[in-house]
């Protein structure tokens, strides 16, 4: 099962937010397991959370037009880059084929993280640490970065 989850930081992102369908509840892994559940309604798009809540779910996000990304990502990863290049937003991917967890952020995709580098990746997020994305991970898991 894939996903495609966006980290509102200071940056609003009412305008992606309004793509799709508000949810307005507690962030839980029941409810994102939900929502990503394929051939169910709300599965293709992203998430929104801001802090402990999920906004809303199905959005639109912008694409990224980077010539330079990977053949082997898809869109759930150009949508990650697209949407960290125009917010400080943080995303995290899911691939549905292989799922590899990457997180995107300011424009730069760090892929591979392991389940101790997602953990740091949402402690900072949610305890609200100073996140630096390119530091996540590192020593963690195999990780790779790119553009």
């Amino acid at each position: 099962m894939g996903a495609l989850i966006v980290f509102e930081q200071k940056t609003g992102l009412g305008d992606i937010i309004s793509t799709g369908t508000a949810i307005e509840g507690r962030v839980s892994g029941a409810l994102i397991e939900n929502i990503f559940e394929p051939n169910t309604p709300l599965h293709d798009g992203a998430v929104i959370c801001r802090g402990s809540t999920l906004v809303a779910a199905a959005c639109f996000l912008p694409l990224s037009e980077e010539t330079g990304i990977s053949r082997e990502l898809g869109t759930r990863h150009r949508a990650a880059l697209g949407v960290s290049t125009v917010s400080d937003c943080l995303v995290l991917v899911v691939s549905e084929e292989t799922g590899a967890i990457s997180l995107a952020h300011d424009g730069k995709l760090i892929r591979y993280l392991d389940s101790l580098a997602l953990r740091n990746v949402l402690e900072s997020v949610f305890l609200k640490k100073n996140i630096n994305a390119l530091s996540l991970g590192r020593n963690h898991g195999r990780r790779k970065e790119e553009k």
